[in-house]
This record gives structure tokens, sequence and C-alpha cells, in this order.
């Protein structure tokens, strides 16, 4: 299984607690923590590489791709997205992770806003639970709450 790691790596950048527990990034953490289990055939990729570093090659030659991202979704190149798209239809495995349920390619495969809402006031007296929400007038299917 050939893995490819994508790290939008800014919060590693801007925080010295974070640096201080990723100092190589949270791409390379997971890297790591994959060979512990014996995944080692693992490449990574990040936002302020050329072209994301997600070449054609590099995702031709990925089987399975974890996403993280949380703070600049936006800096993503939909021209990046696509070619990501365009892999994960023809079967490459997409795993996007934390707050990756807003990233520009999450919110493409899935045709929704992606947007977390929260439900409260449950008769059970529940803590409530958490949403997947579709605006109106939004393309795609989507689970409604």
């Amino acid at each position: 299984m050939r893995v490819t790691i994508w790290n939008e790596y800014r919060h590693e950048k801007i925080h010295a607690e974070i640096a201080a527990l990723y100092p190589d990034g949270m791409h390379a953490a997971i890297k790591d923590g994959l060979a512990d289990h014996g995944i080692t055939d693992v490449g990574t990729a990040t936002l302020d590489e050329p072209e994301h570093g997600l070449t054609d090659e590099v995702l031709e030659a990925t089987d399975v791709m974890l996403w993280w991202g949380h703070m600049a979704h936006q800096e993503v190149d939909d021209d990046i997205v696509d070619k990501v798209q365009k892999r994960v239809l023809e079967g490459m495995g997409l795993i996007v992770l934390h707050s990756g349920h807003f990233s520009k390619i999450f919110r493409k495969l899935m045709g929704t806003s992606c947007s977390l809402r929260l439900e409260r006031g449950r008769a059970d007296g529940g803590e409530g639970r958490g949403a997947w929400g579709r605006e109106r007038g939004s393309a795609g299917g989507g689970a409604r709450a």
C-alpha cells in the first residue's frame, strides 16, 4: 500500500507549542506512526510545496491519501482539488482527518457545505449530537438534520 500524507503545515509554523510537539510537522509524526505499524511506503506533501506536493506523479503513485487541514482550506488551489477528486473517483482512498471536514476536497466529494451544527433541546435530555448540514440551494446530496 502506497500512502501519501498531506498536511497544510501551518500550525507547526506559527504556534510554538505545536512546533514543540511536532518539530518536523504533523505529517512526519503520522508517517512515523504508520512506520511503527509496518506501513513504510509513505510520502508526505504540504501546502507550500509546488502543486502542494501533489504532482501527477505523486497522485498516480498513491493508493491512500491522508488529508489534514484546519486553517488554510481556502489556500488549496482548485486545480489540485480537481486532480485529487479525479484520483478518488478512480479508486484512490482518502482519509480526511480532524477539521478536514471543511476542506475543499471533502466538500467537493460530499457535495455539501459540510458545515457542522449541534442539535439542542433533545427531549431525552441528551447533550445533543453533531449533524452534517446542507445549506439551502447547495448542490449535491447530503444528510439533513
